[in-house]
């Protein structure tokens, strides 16, 4: 084993272009440590629906640059066996460690394979990236980002001509197409011969977030913003400058691009903490809400000030206010979200009289409903300009919340007065996660196993009503790994991250309420119903 596993390093160390991941490997090697290198060639990392996801270092189990160059010569053999034999492949990049060298390095092998290649010109949000393959009629497009994950990490996500991510069979097919790259030394790799794009491309995505504004409206919402060290800064900032809304506020020590994310443990405004310095500067500027994105500012987050203190709204509050403003100003189409989301944008498309669908969660399954008007995932994603950007967009989602918030401003009210009228109105639908992160994989595979083989009858004293394993698929959705169980006045999703070690657990419950006076006691017994399942459901599971 132990002779194996340093010849198979020995193997890689001659193929690896990059003379960091070189040194560390090689002096794994020297030192013949097998602690540091059996995780790295345990396996290979599996292209999936999110792309590329991983820690980066050197061997087949990280991200590093053969790792990408193998990812980017099974993408072009893929695109020219679908008959895209000389197609457009547009790239773009975020601010993370190696980054750039990724998107340097699928240009050249795009171009090396007889497509032409696009590279955005510098850092920009995922968004601009999946507005600009519809924009220029690329049969495909990849953005380098691990989102908002720890500084360690990086991404690889590939997008289709539709400008939507890539769903099966698609990334089966590539992953074969990956597995048979033999050789780096069999993958063309030019010095040149692909176009760095100007700032026209960006220009048209910011001309097209002026159209997701009522022409008109009241723009007076004050904000602060901050980056969270990602490259939504200058973009956002370009854009609500057009739209005529007050400078937002910026949090100073978050506003730059920052691979290594030095204030925040995670950089993910969900995340404990991460928001502490945005609302520092809340308490200091006094705005009407706080938004933040997360690193490739392809999610927006809101939060508001509630009895003297700033709170984070949850992604299905922003989701249900952004749905009321839209039908607000007469929007016609699909209303859709994914299964973990709230019910009532449900209830709201139905009472508009608007088609609503479901789907399975992240964006590539949104993005792809018929006739898509708005899509939402809680996970803090709007699609608000689907035929813009067929993905989340955090950049044209501040704008639509703050939009939303100046409507509200000019008749003295705020966000929490449009929440509070829309749960007398549906029901307060209350949300919340239990969401468990692991070291080690089989503790999620553990309590999923438990799960089916001993399904809870009841939670919170409420019967469910309703077991559903997902992996069967119903009649509207293809399967999945995860489990969906129906209760009275309730509904529980529990399945693995896609892109993280967490077991996710998405409760909801709908409380009835009659009249605005009612709610503080409905809020009071959501809250002890939701405790109460979450406390079940963890004992449930064995976690």
């Amino acid at each position: 084993m132990h002779d194996d596993l340093i010849t198979r390093a020995k193997a890689w160390l001659e193929e690896d272009p990059d003379p960091e991941t070189r040194a560390e490997l090689a002096k794994l090697i020297d030192a013949a440590d097998v602690t540091e290198l059996a995780p790295r060639f345990s396996g290979t990392l599996q292209f999936g629906t999110a792309g590329l996801r991983g820690e980066l270092g050197a061997g087949p189990m990280r991200m590093n640059r053969t790792v990408v160059i193998r990812a980017a010569a099974g993408l072009a053999a893929y695109l020219k066996s679908q008959g895209h034999t000389d197609g457009l492949v547009v790239i773009g990049y975020d601010a993370r460690h190696k980054s750039e060298d990724f998107a340097r390095d699928t240009a050249a092998v795009m171009t090396g394979a007889g497509l032409r290649a696009a590279v955005l010109p510098r850092p920009l949000p995922t968004p601009v990236l999946a507005y600009a393959i519809r924009h220029l009629g690329a049969a495909a497009g990849v953005e380098v980002t691990a989102s908002h994950n720890p500084p360690r990490d990086n991404g690889y996500k590939v997008y289709l001509g539709d400008g939507s991510q890539i769903v099966p069979p698609a990334d089966a097919d590539i992953a074969a197409e990956i597995d048979a790259v033999r050789s780096l030394n069999d993958v063309p790799r030019p010095d040149s011969g692909w176009e760095t794009l100007d700032d026209s491309v960006l220009d048209a995505y910011l001309a097209r977030t002026d159209e997701v504004l009522a022409p008109g409206s009241p723009r007076t919402a004050r904000t602060v913003y901050t980056a969270m060290h990602g490259v939504g800064k200058d973009v956002l900032l370009a854009a609500f400058e057009r739209a005529g809304f007050p400078a937002p506020a910026l949090v100073a020590e978050q506003a730059d691009p920052d691979p290594d994310f030095p204030t925040v443990a995670f950089p993910n405004p969900e995340e404990p903490g991460a928001m502490d310095l945005a609302f520092a500067k809340a308490r200091e500027t006094d705005p009407d809400l706080v938004i933040a994105n997360d690193p490739d500012a392809d999610r927006c987050a809101v939060a508001v000030k509630e009895d003297a203190e700033w709170r984070m709204l949850r992604g299905d509050e922003v989701g249900s206010l952004l749905a009321a403003h839209l039908v607000g100003r007469g929007a016609r189409g699909t209303f859709a979200e994914s299964i973990v989301s709230s019910s009532l944008l449900g209830r709201i498309a139905e009472k508009a009289g608007l088609p609503y669908e479901e789907t399975l969660t992240g964006f590539k399954w949104i993005a792809r409903v018929d006739g898509l008007r708005y899509g939402y995932e809680e996970a803090l994603g709007y699609c608000v300009d689907p035929e813009g950007v067929r993905d989340k967009d955090g950049i044209t989602a501040a704008l639509l919340i703050t939009e939303l918030a100046s409507a509200l401003k000019e008749e003295g009210r705020t966000l929490l007065d449009l929440l509070d009228d829309l749960a007398v109105e549906h029901g307060l639908h209350a949300t919340d996660q239990l969401s468990v992160r692991v070291e080690d994989l089989s503790v999620i595979a553990d309590a999923m196993r438990r799960l089916r083989e001993q399904p809870p009858t009841e939670l919170a004293g409420l019967a469910i009503t309703r077991a559903e394993d997902l992996t069967r698929g119903t009649e509207t959705l293809p399967p999945t790994d995860g489990l969906r169980y129906t209760l009275e006045g309730a509904r529980v999703i529990v399945r693995p991250s896609g892109t993280e070690p967490k077991l996710k657990c998405y409760l909801e419950v709908v409380v009835p309420v009659a009249k605005h006076a009612d709610l503080p006691a409905a809020r009071a017994e959501a809250a002890a119903l939701l405790a109460t399942i979450k406390r079940d459901l963890s004992t449930a599971a064995g976690i």
